[in-house]
């Protein structure tokens, strides 16, 4: 079966941060693991433009709007493609003709269906959230997640109608293994469960003109979540091509959409109901992340504890950076990083752990082997490690590889090759022609994870030659 994977689009309204990072990785680990199955894989990524956030921010900059958002786009496209190599298939941008066209085709559907209407309204709304709030939403009367309070507006919007959708969302959400972890499936529903209100889904145009106009009514942008969430499907080239990709991926394939846990109304409830709405099928499974944070606090540019994704990888290489963040990182928690805990993983499981492992067996091998080793037979891959990525618990599977690199680690102590290759050539050269297979066969399961690394092992042993300082000192 073809399986689609996508990122959550960043919005682009300032410099990424780990926490971007993070998700890119993750989702690239799993791409790159479906593809080891096997698998024919779209991945999905790319950049959320829209929206009053990004209009003030141009503006505060003295920009045009669309030569900010260009800049910003170009800013996430290079850490995707060119510090992290992602193994992306496209590359969406909601300002393309493509996405407007499939974001106004969906609004089509879901008014046709009778689900959106118009009407007068006021409420709280908080500008970085680009949504409006319930009073039981707000503490201290601000925005939990932005310390400000709301602003107070009455406009005319059209609203879709959600509370049509209670039923269809409640039999969706009880399906186990439709959200990961557990514990945000059961947090959806009993959210869906206390009842819902239909959403506004447009502002008016001459309070907020960075958008997409709504079809038929020029006065009227699209709310900036109504029309990004099309982008899952107008990468495949809906509703143009509903022959391709489209039917490949979404209709007939697998469905993962990986989010931060802050996604959960927009990624599970909102963005459900408009695919049902418009008569699409809904997303296979959804897998939701924590937060990064730093020193016990949620990552502020006033705190100063804002850590760039830029500068871990000048620091740390692309490979190690990836290392850190799916292992070290809980995949589903959140989880505290610092400078300082970042040089002891560094230290301690690569330069310590994989690096010198490496350089000892490769060392071994390049001076007492007269050839390299046969390349091992690809055979399947361990159930433990397996199972770990399937559930997403990359810091599991990382686990099982580095418990491997441990116990070739233990197998250097205990038969000391470099003593026996002396005493008696014939069994120290099989002695460390198995370390070198097990070397590989280790090597093998970093490819998803750290896929240079792989390679990098693997073709050392294929030439008999050690590498040059893998993971070098800081």
């Amino acid at each position: 079966m073809a399986r689609y994977i996508t990122t959550t689009l960043p919005y682009v309204n300032n410099e990424p941060h780990i926490g971007h990072a993070l998700e890119f990785i993750q989702t690239d680990a799993l791409a790159r693991y479906w593809r080891l199955m096997g698998e024919e894989v779209f991945f999905n990524t790319g950049t959320d433009e829209h929206g009053q956030k990004i209009a003030q921010a141009a503006a505060k900059q003295g920009q045009e709007v669309q030569e900010y958002v260009d800049y910003f786009a170009e800013r996430f496209r290079t850490l995707i493609q060119e510090v992290f190599g992602l193994s992306f298939d496209h590359f969406v941008r909601t300002t393309d003709a493509q996405h407007t066209t499939a974001a106004q085709e969906i609004w089509r559907r879901c008014n046709a269906r009778g689900d959106i209407y118009k009407k007068k309204y006021s409420g709280l709304y908080c500008v970085g959230c680009e949504s409006f709030k319930a009073a039981s939403d707000l503490v201290d009367g601000k925005c939990p997640d932005h310390q400000k309070e709301p602003e107070e507006i009455e406009e005319e919007n059209y609203f879709f109608a959600l509370s049509q959708y209670q039923g269809y969302l409640e039999d969706y959400l009880a399906q186990e293994g439709v959200i990961e972890p557990e514990w945000r499936r059961k947090e959806a529903l009993n959210f869906v469960q206390r009842g819902l209100e239909d959403l506004s889904i447009s502002r008016e145009k001459s309070r907020i003109h960075w958008g997409i106009p709504v079809p038929g009514d020029d006065e009227q942008i699209m709310y900036v979540w109504f029309e990004a969430l099309t982008n899952y499907i107008s990468t495949l080239g809906w509703p143009e091509d509903v022959e391709g990709n489209f039917k490949k991926f979404w209709e007939d394939g697998y469905v993962v959409q990986v989010a931060g846990k802050d996604q959960i109304r927009f990624q599970s409830i909102m963005w459900q109901a408009m695919l049902a709405s418009a008569d699409l099928p809904a997303t296979q499974k959804i897998f939701y992340h924590g937060f990064v944070t730093s020193e016990g606090h949620k990552m502020s540019k006033s705190i100063g504890n804002v850590i760039s994704p830029f500068e871990v990888v000048e620091k740390y290489g692309t490979e190690a950076t990836r290392y850190m963040l799916l292992r070290h990182v809980h995949p589903f928690d959140d989880a505290d990083i610092t400078w300082d805990k970042m040089d002891e993983w560094y230290t301690a499981h690569l330069v310590n752990g994989i690096g010198n492992v490496t350089a000892r067996i490769m060392k071994l091998a390049e001076t007492h082997l007269e050839k390299p080793i046969k390349q091992p037979k690809a055979n399947s891959f361990p159930e433990e490690y397996t199972s770990a990525i399937e559930r997403f618990s990359f810091n599991e599977a990382l686990d099982y590889v580095w418990k491997q690199i441990g116990n070739l680690d233990e197998r250097i102590a205990e038969t000391e090759p470099f003593k026996v290759v002396r005493e008696d050539r014939e069994r120290g050269i099989a002695i460390i022609q198995e370390l070198v297979q097990e070397l590989y066969v280790t090597a093998r399961l970093l490819n998803p994870f750290m896929p240079e690394t792989n390679k990098i092992i693997k073709d050392a042993i294929l030439t008999n030659i050690k590498p040059e300082n893998l993971f070098p000192r800081i």
